[in-house]
């Protein structure tokens, strides 16, 4: 068969340039998953979703629009609004759709999406499915936006950032953005993926902790991170988000998440406001580990969050460095292209707050000497 052949072609290529991923489930002490908090585990949540879904069962029935609605998706939202800081928002099945909702619904044809280039796949494919033009926009990188801004006229334009990047770690000025974006008309739209539940006052994200919530369209928040369950919110002024209920492909047409998550959800907004110190400890360790990396010769970037990454280069010399940690009692993983720009495969490692001090500095010390044996080069630029 031609389609087999071709697919069996693809996947040895894969295979050759040292790019076949493989399922694999978490083994050793976690520094790959996102739950950062540590609360996918939490007694008070496993209650909660347990109790919910002995009284309204395992599943919704159908779409929010049809019998899928549930009395604690609109007060979760509400709650989630009034965290946020925001009018309002909507709750999606996960944040791949919510992503796909916001891009595909709000930018129309005529309208111009200005996307940062190491966006997530979802942002891309979002902006993909619009019917608006599409500039990708160096890194962080401001001054060609307002320069993009400048030579380029069209309808309405949007700026599409993350505020802390997944494969990267490092913090979008959204202060800036929000000054450029008012300045030249354009809707801010920030993902907070991998920021909602950490930063700011209340935990509620970057968007919080940079001030720049008066020049946000719209936020997503997905809900699988830091906050330990699953879907996303979706939040901003009370329009958009009754536009979104009208008019997301992805809210109308898809069965609604189980009520169970929705009360787990409830449970973890209640610990993230009431427990601020697992935020805070987990800044204190991500600022930690970097320093016992940098300490045993390993090059990781300027900054302080919960993600760092370790760039090695070379794919399968990533995928060793992977197994040689895994081997150690470490879960770490390889992220290699498409993910990432072509000769940037990395260690991406996640901190949570369930590692302790010693287990980063053994851990940094492997680190150290597995650099040094898969990626000399790399560890000699430290």
């Amino acid at each position: 068969m031609n389609l087999e052949r071709r697919a069996r072609n693809r996947l040895r290529e894969l295979e050759a340039g040292g790019l076949r991923r493989r399922l694999r489930p978490p083994s050793g002490i976690d520094f790959s998953s996102n739950d950062y908090l540590c609360l996918a585990g939490h007694p008070q949540m496993k209650q909660r979703m347990a109790e919910a879904a002995l009284r309204e069962g395992c599943g919704s029935t159908g779409s929010r629009l049809l019998g899928g609605e549930r009395s604690v998706f609109p007060t979760l939202e509400r709650t989630f609004a009034s965290w946020k800081g925001v009018e309002g928002s909507l709750y999606f099945a996960t944040g791949y759709m919510a992503n796909l909702a916001v891009l595909a619904t709000f930018a129309e044809e005529g309208d111009i999406i200005y996307s940062d280039e190491r966006n997530h796949a979802s942002l891309i494919d979002g902006c993909r499915l619009s019917r608006a033009r599409r500039v990708i926009f160096p890194h962080q990188d401001l001054k060609s936006l307002a320069g993009l801004f400048q030579e380029q006229s069209g309808g309405q334009r949007f700026v599409v950032v993350e505020s802390l990047f997944s494969m990267d770690g490092d913090m979008a000025p959204l202060a800036e953005y929000a000054a450029l974006c008012r300045a030249f008309g354009a809707a801010l739209i920030v993902d907070e993926a991998h920021a909602v539940g950490i930063y700011g006052q209340r935990g509620s994200g970057l968007i919080e902790a940079s001030g720049a919530g008066q020049d946000v369209f719209v936020s997503i928040n997905p809900a699988g991170k830091a906050l330990g369950v699953s879907g996303a919110f979706v939040a901003g002024p009370q329009w958009a988000i009754d536009y979104l209920i009208q008019r997301a492909r992805p809210f109308v047409f898809s069965t609604a998440p189980p009520p169970a998550v929705g009360a787990a959800l409830e449970a973890s907004l209640e610990l993230v406001s009431a427990e601020p110190e697992r935020r805070e400890r987990l800044q204190k360790l991500a600022i930690y580990l970097r320093r016992r990396l940098t300490e045993a010769g390993v090059a990781v970037p300027a900054g302080e969050s919960q993600i760092i990454p370790v760039v090695i280069g070379d794919n399968n010399a990533a995928v060793a460095a992977a197994g040689a940690l895994q081997k150690g009692g470490y879960d770490v993983r390889a992220i290699r292209p498409p993910t990432v720009p072509p000769g940037t495969a990395r260690l991406r490692l996640s901190v949570n707050v369930n590692l302790g001090e010693q287990t980063l500095d053994r851990f940094a010390d492997l680190l150290g000497k597995t650099v040094k044996e898969h990626a000399p080069c790399r560890a000699a630029s430290s």
